[in-house]
């Protein structure tokens, strides 16, 4: 019988958040798939686990995953972990787990930490809707693009951020969303130094700038979604056409054209467009 692939939830801070399930699968596997395994040597240690190791990381994913395909064939069972928290949310695995599924094997998930639930769940912000986004830009000009693309989302907006960067990230979303959109900025979690920084974008960013941990620790960055707006053109669907054509002519004449094709007040489509631009 072939082997199971088993996607293990590792610890983001804490060693203590590790389930027992998890601790048993990592027992019982024959090979740990590890993102870096000399970090994850360190936690099998920990557990007193002396175990077959492979490095599965962004660089050698689709050189490596045919063997590992081969292995689990061939009955062997094995783990797949990252550095911390859940494998594949903004770390390696996908190319793994895909073929492996259409190729007909077992992959079973084996739940735990996982930093941007972890976060939500304690930010206060509204979580029936959410989009994670991972890592920004690290650029400045593609991350403020891609900071201002989604200055209309109303979904809570989730992101992951380095310490190296959190400064200019805070500073550029109180600039993209305005300076009193909610944000919530998570330091450290489940660590000994967990900080939430929440509030205004704006005084958030100020916060962070005074405080000098601030640059220590991984952060998870959560924005409050824009407010919907109300009109008869269809919402978003507006924005969306008047970026389009604002991108193309000038803005009285996308106002124009857009009050033809959705039926909204010229001069709204004007203020809109003029908006949109000015952000």
């Amino acid at each position: 019988m072939a082997g199971v692939l088993y996607i293990v939830a590792t610890p983001i801070g804490n060693l203590d958040d590790l389930s027992l399930r998890a601790v048993e699968v990592l027992k019982k596997v024959d090979l740990v798939a590890a993102e870096d395994t000399r970090h994850s040597r360190r936690l099998l240690q920990h557990l007193g686990l002396q175990k077959t190791m492979l490095a599965l990381h962004d660089h050698n994913e689709r050189d490596r995953t045919e063997g590992v395909l081969d292995l689990l064939r061939k009955g062997s069972s094995i783990a797949l972990i990252s550095d911390a928290g859940t494998p594949l949310i903004s770390d390696p695995g996908f190319v793994l787990v895909r073929e492996a599924r259409q190729h007909g094997l077992v992959v079973t998930p084996i739940p735990g930490a996982c930093a941007l639930v972890a976060a939500l769940s304690a930010a206060g912000l509204p979580t029936d809707r959410f989009r994670f986004e991972g890592f920004l830009p690290t650029k400045r000009g593609a991350r403020q693009a891609a900071l201002a693309a989604l200055a209309e989302e109303v979904a809570t907006l989730v992101f992951y951020e380095s310490p190296h960067r959190i400064l200019e990230t805070a500073e550029e979303i109180a600039q993209a969303f305005g300076p009193d959109r909610e944000v919530v900025f998570a330091r450290e979690m489940t660590k000994a130094f967990e900080t939430f920084y929440a509030g205004p974008a704006a005084v958030v960013a100020a916060s962070l700038k005074a405080d000098p941990y601030a640059v220590k620790g991984e952060f998870v960055v959560m924005v409050h979604g824009a407010d919907k707006r109300d009109d008869d053109g269809g919402g978003f669907e507006v924005d969306k056409l008047l970026r389009l054509l604002i991108a193309e002519l000038p803005v009285k004449k996308a106002a124009r054209i857009g009050a033809e094709l959705t039926g909204v007040s010229k001069n709204d489509l004007y203020q809109r467009a003029l908006e949109i631009k000015g952000a």
